[in-house]
């Protein structure tokens, strides 16, 4: 069905299913970390702005994280599904790592969630602040164990193939393998810049609704610095990875390039647009700077590195994909850092929340760290193949024996539940944005236990307005 081998189909069935899931865990950790800042500012400060602020972003959390959960699911089943045999051959390296992540990661943020999203009134401020901490904490751990084993099949070490498996034999080289740090730091980073562009863009978007607020202006402001700090430093980061990359994949980086041979003697020109042409070998209608891939790549003018049609056909990525996935990182990342320093400039010139152009900017920006970390997302894994366990396991000896039909009903299936489900929630939470942060007058004690009530259902963690917490009874 729709002309595609079952292998394509497996493909495309999980990379859908994964594209939906790495959205709200990148949200889930920018908002973990966000909400631990506001709640430490309110204790430290006893500025109502940031508990209502907390109070606001933590509903929003809650969906958020719901949804990261459920989708996450999904992915689990299908290494056994859909990738049986990669599963057999790879299962003792992945599947402990996956393991420590839900003995770590996992039960920490299921211990303390309950605590931070209805213990408010119920603990002491102390206890909940430490509780939000270690949600914080629980989504970081998550990242690195989900990243070491993701990070160990584009640069796999620290293991032997015995009776056609993998196993471990050095644990601290399967973990922290030669891409696990760059690839981590990245991740964190977009997500941290993916969240700060989503809170930035609710805030905008309530000023030019005129619902011009000190609990809007906050986040807005504190979305904008954070801006202003990460983007520089992703960019950095970025670069490492890039250097890293052509260590250990260099035909990634060729495909990314759009570099097909070297000149002798010459540097390798930069090329900013173009159209790779697998067939024919050529990267056509390429608008280049001379000599500056040479420059980013190798720190020379006339350095040079190896070339896309150097490697057999067989192990050749997709260059025409993974050239236009990751200008559209770098595109946004660009963007990203335009957006950091204009608010900048306006906040120096007392326009921050006055200036309608930049307002409309952060709104149209908003969705892009999501895109950004999708368009990478894409660029590592198409530009890995065709190989599952790089240099190891090629994809078309990890999938299961199933028909192109099963696969193509399943993948249809996958869609529109996808979007049923999915789109209701983000609908949902979008609807709760657009509510923004509600302005309460409650006395300084209210988040002191009082020793009385119970919990509420699970699904008052998001109700649709953020109802004021009722005062202690007055005594006659």
């Amino acid at each position: 069905m729709f002309g595609l081998t079952a292998l394509e189909l497996a493909r495309i069935q999980f990379g859908f299913t994964v594209s939906f899931h790495i959205i709200f865990p990148a949200i889930t950790i920018g908002l973990a970390s966000y909400l631990a800042v506001l709640e430490g500012l309110w204790l430290w400060k006893k500025d109502a702005v940031y508990r209502d602020l907390y109070h606001f972003w933590s509903k929003i959390f809650a969906v958020n994280f719901a949804m990261g959960v459920v989708s996450g699911l999904v992915m689990a089943y299908q290494f056994g599904t859909n990738w049986s045999y990669f599963s057999d051959f790879a299962g003792a390296v992945t599947g402990p790592l996956l393991a420590y992540e839900v003995l770590t990661a996992f039960f920490l943020e299921a211990g303390f969630l309950g605590v931070m999203l209805f213990g408010w009134r119920k603990v002491g401020p102390g206890l909940h602040f430490f509780a939000t901490i270690m949600v914080a904490l629980g989504t970081l751990i998550s990242a690195t164990w989900i990243l070491a084993s993701n990070s160990w099949m584009q640069t796999p070490q620290g293991h032997a193939i015995i009776d056609g498996r993998v196993v471990p034999v050095d644990w601290l080289k399967v973990i922290f393998n030669p891409s696990f740090p760059y690839r981590l730091a990245h991740m964190t980073v977009a997500a941290y810049l993916a969240t700060a562009l989503f809170v930035g863009a609710s805030g905008a978007w309530h000023l030019l609704k005129r619902h011009d607020t000190p609990a809007v202006r906050r986040m807005l402001s504190m979305a904008m610095w954070m801006l202003l700090l990460v983007a520089p430093l992703q960019i950095a980061i970025g670069d490492a990875h890039g250097l890293n990359t052509l260590a250990y994949q260099p035909a990634k980086i060729a495909a990314i390039e759009g570099h097909w041979r070297n000149v002798p003697g010459a540097g390798v020109p930069l090329i900013l647009f173009g159209w790779p042409d697998m067939a024919a070998e050529v990267t056509r209608y390429a608008i280049e700077i001379p000599r500056l891939g040479s420059l980013i790549l190798t720190r020379s003018l006339d350095g040079q590195f190896p070339g896309l049609s150097e490697f057999p056909p067989g192990d050749r990525p997709n260059a025409t994909v993974v050239f236009w996935s990751f200008r559209v990182m770098v595109g946004l990342g660009f963007l990203m850092l335009l957006l950091g320093f204009w608010a900048a400039w306006a906040r120096w010139r007392r326009r921050l929340y006055l200036s309608r152009p930049l307002l409309r900017f952060a709104v149209l920006m908003g969705p892009s760290g999501v895109i950004a970390i999708l368009a990478g997302w894409y660029t590592t894994e198409i530009g890995r193949q065709p190989w599952v366990v790089y240099g190891v396991m090629r994809t078309e000896h990890a999938v299961s024996n199933h028909s192109a039909l099963a696969l193509s009903t399943t993948l249809v299936l996958f869609v529109v539940m996808y979007l049923i489900v999915f789109g209701t929630g983000v609908s949902y939470m979008l609807k709760l944005v657009a509510k923004g942060p509600q302005i309460h007058h409650e006395p300084e004690e209210e988040a002191k236990p009082t020793g009385t009530g119970r919990p509420a259902r699970p699904m008052s963690a998001a109700p649709d307005q953020v109802d004021p917490a009722p005062s202690a009874p007055r005594r006659g």
